[in-house]
């Protein structure tokens, strides 16, 4: 007797998908036509096929020069860092201001460094470097100690340890990283074409598309954006599994707790203090040199004490920081919400899927979407849909903070200790028992750290809404100072962005290190 084979879930979920999206096209049911069939959008990229090779190409070229580039040095300093930790801790300010700042408001500052076309590759390389750094540092350093042992009991040192035990162990979050790191630099090539007036490039060609009222092209290329993204996550997924031999989420290193990343070690409050003193200090000290390196115009170029200058002394100083501080009255909340929001739809996800496994196999492709899809891609799209105002801006905020922080917790979930679990089911507790007095316990811990990866994103995805659709916060104000040469409040913005997103970084991560100490996770 044969068995019958029946599609599999992942599947069987995308035709019902596309079935039920052509007919919500069909029939207008969301946002009067906003909201395209599959044929309406097909017919359209059909039509514009010759448009897609050159702007295709050009993002991928700038995207792959930045993914080379950012991932050599960053697996280079994890090398590094791994065997100078001290190093690692001095530089931990530039490592984490590159992972906070809002790279909206970086792409101004980088266009008037740099050529566009240099802009647009730094810009990649940026957003590529603290993923693959992070998980490659975390990976390094989560090693079997007996196999060090063995090695120096052979006679072998540190380059050998390295060799042969750090770097090997290390091979799935290498490849965890690349994985994330795949989408982030179509992200960062992107948004620079926002700003950088190229002929070439998806985000131009998006952004000339805005303004045509036509729908079925604007989500055209915003899928032809996501499979480039989610093409290069899946080259890796697979390049992974093969080199590797790792099934390993895509960002499970970089969900590892605070431990993880110093080391195992807890050092003395005023070690602390100083390293962290030391690190901001390197950070002014970097962003003053590299300026002076670089050579630009002290007219464009702003150091740290010309930015406080701008806001504090020089000429219009009241009426900049009434601007500011009103942009920031309209971002931060909106921040706070959409990432509170998408915190909660991640969680709530994951707990349903916890106690539904068989579901998940039909949510994964939706799930990757939201991972790879580049948000200069996303927001015009949600925008048609929602419309210009807060819904908008908060849909943005939630879909880029919501994958890492499902993953991050649905790993704690998965995690949970199985001699609690064993003892709740020997007492006759059922799957929602074992939840609620084991795994839900164990997962808050790694919803902090959910919370503190998303913090930035949250951040990011307001500004960009403000900046392509609502025309408000400090994401318009980015916007508007650009058109009018105010380069004072470039930076000024740029380095705003940057205290809140590390403060709300670290506030976060001061809770998650008192709340995995509490539960001894």
């Amino acid at each position: 007797m044969t068995r019958s084979r029946r599609p599999p879930a992942t599947l069987l979920s995308l035709i019902v998908v596309a079935i039920l999206w052509e007919i919500v096209g069909q029939l207008k049911l969301i946002a009067d036509g906003a909201f395209p069939p599959l044929s309406d959008i097909a017919s359209q990229f059909w039509h514009d096929r010759g448009d897609y090779p050159q702007h295709t190409l050009a993002t991928i070229e700038a995207a792959a020069i930045g993914f080379v580039i950012g991932n050599a040095i960053a697996i280079g300093l994890a090398v590094v860092f791994s065997r100078v930790p001290a190093l690692e801790r001095l530089l931990r300010g530039i490592g984490l201001t590159l992972f906070s700042v809002p790279f909206i408001a970086l792409v101004p500052v980088l266009l008037i460094a740099f050529s566009a076309g240099t802009a647009r590759i730094i810009l990649a390389a940026l957003a590529v470097y603290f993923p693959t750094m992070v998980s490659t540092l975390v990976g390094l350093r989560q090693i079997d100690p007996r196999l060090v042992d063995v090695i120096r009991a052979a006679g072998g040192g540190d380059r050998e340890v390295m060799r042969l035990v750090r770097f090997r162990s290390a091979l799935p979050s290498v490849f965890a990283g690349l994985r994330i790191a795949a989408p982030a630099a179509m992200l960062g090539a992107m948004l620079a074409e926002f700003g950088g007036g190229f002929r070439w490039g998806l985000g131009s060609y998006l952004l000339g598309s805005l303004g045509q009222a036509d729908p079925a092209r604007i989500w055209g290329i915003g899928l032809v954006a996501t499979a480039v993204a989610a093409g290069g996550y899946g080259l890796f997924a697979v390049l992974g599994n093969r080199v590797a031999g790792s099934t390993l989420g895509a960002t499970t290193a970089i969900a590892a707790g605070p431990e993880a990343l110093e080391g195992g070690r807890r050092d003395p409050l005023w070690l602390r203090v100083l390293f962290t003193l030391g690190s901001a200090a390197l950070v002014l000290a970097v962003w003053s040199l590299g300026l002076r390196i670089l050579g630009i115009s002290p007219v464009v170029a702003k150091t740290p004490l010309a930015v406080v200058h701008y806001l504090t002394s020089g000429y219009g100083a009241g009426d900049a920081r009434h601007e500011l501080w009103a942009a920031l009255g309209q971002t931060i909340p909106l921040m706070f919400l959409g990432l509170g929001c998408g915190l909660a739809a991640a969680f709530v996800l994951a707990l349903t899927l916890s106690l539904r496994p068989a579901l998940a196999s039909a949510f994964l492709p939706f799930a990757l979407v939201s991972q790879t899809m580049p948000l200069p891609a996303l927001t015009p799209l949600l925008v048609l849909v929602f419309g210009r105002g807060v819904l908008a801006i908060v849909m943005v905020t939630i879909s880029v903070t919501f994958f890492p922080s499902f993953v991050t917790i649905a790993q704690g979930l998965a995690q949970s200790p199985q001699g609690p679990t064993d003892i709740v089911q020997v007492y006759g507790g059922s799957n929602l028992t074992v939840l609620r007095y084991v795994r839900l316990p164990n997962s808050i811990p790694y919803l902090l750290t959910a919370a503190r990866l998303a913090a930035p994103r949250a951040l990011l995805g307001v500004m960009i809404a403000e900046f392509l659709a609502t025309g408000t916060g400090i994401g318009n104000l980015v916007n508007s100072a650009r058109g009018m040469l105010d380069y004072g409040m470039i930076w000024a913005i740029a380095a705003v962005a940057v205290v809140i997103a590390l403060a709300l970084t670290q506030l976060v991560g001061v809770l998650e290190h008192r709340v995995w100490k509490r539960f001894g996770v």
